[in-house]
């Protein structure tokens, strides 16, 4: 094992926050390696192992030349003191270690190899480091347990472009940069690749070089006493005098005792239960053993006092579905201290099944646990869970923390806060899946079907788990106070307030919008018709191929973009600049929108009227949108589309019950003003103080009119000026938005910048900020890490600068609305006879359903709360309407 290449593999593989003990010492390198280090010992089964780390000191490479590794970073002093724990704890796990002054460890690896090979054994090499190819034969493999890949020699060949016994020879050539060997000058992967396809090998190749044309040719010439050395800086000494030989390496028995000893010190309690049969270890069966199962009166009443006894309880409810308003509850788990934890099954019906307590009056005698506010919970998506139990007549009480908005709080920029990427991620632990235990597709069983003892397994670890989670990232979180600020004043607190908006739901009328449907059904009709006459034959209008055939092959449109297999694009955004000249994509762009409208709307949201309540009911997700923002699904209401006539039409069928209306309040330009905030920008600032309208006023400063001279043309292009900056757009984009070239483009951002020199600023500012912190933070502390923002690839550099700009705008935006929901849900809670209930949040506007006679009330308290909610150096407008329907009401 390369011990060097997975000791700084773990101290990456954890999270941008440091896995620490409670007296700060940074302990994640430890934790990861020794759980990569636990699964090789228990995947491969192998009786030999060693692992093998860079001694301290140059090596001979060094007095070779020099510069030898001279651009690489020193080892970080957490990761010095790290490796120094490291060496004392893999001994105690009965591995052997290596490290020998004055040669690297590839240089060990390379010797252990090739004596273990001329020994008759098959030998493996974990590690991800190139230069190890070059040791790979038909005996010796290398593994990469990143991606679970295994390097043989015609893995070699298809990673490489060449067989193994020429890799040295490559980077001899093209040289190797993470160590500072620069190869000959102009000479890089694809020269040198060529060059070993033509003439065979490097000797060869300086056999020929007086033949090899060109600057090239002559830098080879120039080089090839250098040449020599670079080949022997590459080249891994396999004779090195080792004090152990393969033989040697075998795998004894743990040291529990000393384990146990560092552990303690290092506060792994996971890995401490795992030693002598602890409360997380695993049984014959793959059971843990700390896990167990509810079935009788008397285990119930033991597990009410432990629950009554903690200070905070992991809760998780299994169902049937994942509908939280359909949904069937089928049992209960708990954990209450990490590496213990119960389920409590009511309704597993297969056949042999055990009994089970029964649900009602088990339930009734948790009740008064579940709904003490005094008493904390945690849980991974609690919002699910809050949600079913509610139909079961019990309101959960005492949330304090939420696993899965911890790690959104902590990582927005994540794509995943499910708790088996979370257990992975922060615990280094592969949880049991699902789909393993209820299979997939039409065939997969519902969590009551599935036989009691893998099902209490399941339900136990994900209250475990969430459990710690829960103390590893709570203490993560407190030690950022704005982070912990986000967490508890915002997420946390609009989690109960969505819970009762997702149940609220909406009212839609089937009716109207079947009838929509048939409308858009016969304009899809004509729309087909028309496109066929345009062309002067049928074709598939749903068809990318048939409709690239004919744009581009029988019409010989112009090729705007391919696609990655080099064929014409026929994207939305290659249409649209089609469609500015010709007919056909113009139809198709209006086909295909209506098509998407139907399937995903009319057709649709019908479907998705809940039987017992008659209503839609949304979910909202709060760990998606990296800049803080609510989405939703099923139906997505953030998607609705309001540009068509035919999409506005959509709102007409979200309707309130009879004797109620719907009201609507939507931030006015919300981002604008966030910018005018954040920037500072006088003339900005003074266009929202005085009421003007501001695309109005940009519009005017632009193209040197007075305010009273734009025309609609101009307040168009100016709003596009407005709202593109906010998003990063370049010239480029400018001009294509417009349709103007991209030095009118540039003027016109050129203006706008002369007017508004403080919004430059704080764009430039941002930026630096970004580079210099890692992150952008919105005005309320949240936070989004930009990793690429350093990163060398020009565009996906110039992504992050554009998110930098972005994210803290509409990142603002975003608490601004959760601030203003989680105050007027506070303030409706207040007032027991109003019936007002909030049923949507879309983008910046909130909606409700209003008794008639409480219109007045409502209009002005949402209004003056919303307005309120925070103290900007702009004013918060809110625009009002009301009506029988969402569009009426919008």
């Amino acid at each position: 094992m390369d011990g060097s290449n997975l000791l700084y593999r773990a101290y990456h593989a954890l999270g941008r926050e440091p896995l620490t003990t409670s007296d700060g010492r940074t302990t994640q390198a430890i934790f990861g390696m020794i759980n990569m280090l636990k699964n090789l010992l228990e995947d491969s089964g192998t009786r030999y192992m060693a692992v093998v780390m860079d001694a301290k000191g140059k090596t001979f490479r060094h007095e070779k030349y020099p510069l030898y590794k001279a651009t690489r970073d020193a080892m970080p002093d957490d990761l010095v003191y790290q490796k120094e724990y490291l060496e004392r704890i893999i001994p105690a796990m009965g591995l052997k270690t290596l490290s020998v002054p004055g040669v690297e460890a590839d240089d060990v690896i390379g010797t252990l190899a090739v004596q273990g090979h001329q020994q008759g054994f098959f030998v493996e090499i974990v590690s991800s480091d190139k230069d190890l190819a070059q040791l790979v034969s038909d005996d010796i493999h290398m593994i990469n347990t990143r991606n679970n890949t295994r390097m043989d020699v015609s893995g070699v060949k298809e990673k490489f472009g060449i067989p193994p016994e020429l890799i040295t020879d490559y980077l001899a050539l093209a040289g190797d940069q993470s160590d500072n060997i620069p190869g000959i000058p102009g000479v890089g992967e694809k020269t040198a690749l060529r060059w070993l396809d033509q003439f065979g090998d490097l000797d060869e190749i300086k056999a020929q070089a007086e033949t090899i044309p060109g600057k090239v040719g002559e830098n080879l010439r120039d080089n090839l006493e250098q040449l020599e050395l670079f080949l022997e800086l590459v080249t891994i000494d396999c004779a090195v005098e080792l004090s152990l030989r393969p033989e040697d390496l075998t795998v004894c028995e743990p040291q529990q005792d000393n384990l146990k000893e560092y552990f303690e010190d290092l506060e792994f309690r996971t890995l401490l239960g795992e030693i002598a049969g602890g409360p997380s270890s695993k049984n014959g069966r793959g059971e843990v053993s700390g896990y167990t199962t509810i079935l009788d009166a008397e285990e119930l009443d033991q597990w009410i006092a432990n629950l009554n006894a903690s200070s905070i309880i992991a809760l998780d409810t299994e169902t049937t579905s994942l509908d939280p308003h359909q949904a069937e509850l089928v049992g209960l788990s708990f954990s209450t201290e990490p590496g213990y934890a119960a389920y409590l099954p009511f309704v597993h019906s297969y056949v042999g099944a055990p009994d089970q307590l029964p649900m009602k009056p088990t339930l009734s005698k948790l009740k008064h646990i579940l709904e003490d506010p005094g008493r904390a919970k945690t849980g991974q998506n609690l919002k699910f869970d809050i949600a079913v139990l509610h139909r079961y007549g019990i309101t959960v009480k005492g949330v304090t923390h939420d696993t899965m908005l911890m790690s959104y709080v902590l990582d927005a920029g994540s794509s995943r806060h499910d708790l088996d990427a979370l257990a992975k991620k922060y615990l280094n632990q592969d949880t049991v899946k699902f789909k393993d235990i209820a299979g997939t597709g039409k065939n997969q069983l519902t969590f009551d079907q599935i036989p009691l003892d893998t099902a209490s397994q399941y339900a136990a670890e994900d209250a475990d788990i969430a459990l710690r989670l829960h103390h590893l990232m709570s203490k993560r979180i407190q030690q950022h106070e704005d982070l912990n600020k986000v967490f508890t004043s915002i997420e946390m607190p609009l989690l109960e307030v969505l819970v009762k908006t997702e149940s609220n739901g909406v009212k839609v009328d089937a009716d109207m919008l079947h009838s929509q449907s048939q409308e858009i059904a016969s304009k899809l009709i004509e729309l087909e018709s028309h496109a066929h006459d345009l062309v002067g034959k049928p074709f598939n209008m749903n068809s990318p191929s048939q409709i690239q055939e004919i744009l581009f092959t029988d019409l010989q449109l112009p090729v705007i973009k391919k696609t990655p297999g080099g064929q014409p694009s026929t994207t939305e955004s290659v249409l649209q600049d089609l469609a500015a000249n010709f007919e056909l994509p113009k139809v198709i762009l209006e086909y295909r929108g209506l098509a998407k409208l139907k399937n995903t709307y009319t057709d649709k949201l019908p479907t998705l009227i809940n039987p017992q309540t008659g209503r839609i009911h949304t979910s909202y997700h709060q760990a998606v949108a990296s800049t803080g923002r609510l989405s939703s699904s099923d139906p997505n209401l953030q998607n609705i589309p309001v540009r068509s006539k035919e999409g506005r039409r959509i709102r007409q069928a979200f309707i309130a019950e009879p004797d109620n209306l719907i009201l609507s309040a939507d931030y006015s330009q919300i981002e604008l003003r966030i910018m005018a905030h954040l920037s500072g920008d006088p003339n900005l600032v003074s266009a929202f103080h005085d009421g003007a309208d501001v695309h109005t006023r940009t519009a005017a400063e632009v193209f040197s009119v007075t305010p009273e001279l734009v025309d609609a043309e101009q307040r168009r292009r100016a709003k596009a000026i407005n709202f593109g900056l906010i998003y990063g757009m370049t010239a480029f984009g400018l001009a294509r938005q417009l349709r103007i070239t991209q030095a009118v483009a540039k003027n016109y951002i050129d203006i706008y910048f002369e007017r508004y020199p403080g919004v430059r600023k704080y764009m430039e500012n941002t930026r630096e900020n970004a580079r210099s912190k890692g992150f952008v933070g919105t005005l309320f502390g949240r936070r989004l890490n930009l990793p690429d923002i350093h990163a060398k690839n020009p565009s996906v550099r110039q992504y992050a600068e554009r998110t930098a700009i972005n994210a803290p705008m509409q990142g603002t935006a975003a608490d601004l609305i959760k601030l203003a929901m989680i105050e007027i849900d506070k303030w409706l809670g207040s007032q027991p006879n109003l019936k007002t209930m909030m049923i949507m949040q879309v983008h910046d506007e909130l909606v409700f359903e209003v008794p008639h006679h409480e219109v007045d009330e409502i209009i002005s308290k949402v209004r003056e709360i919303m307005c309120h909610i925070a103290e900007l150096n702009v004013p918060l407008v809110v625009d009002v309407g009301v009506g029988t329907n969402w569009k009426e009401a919008h």
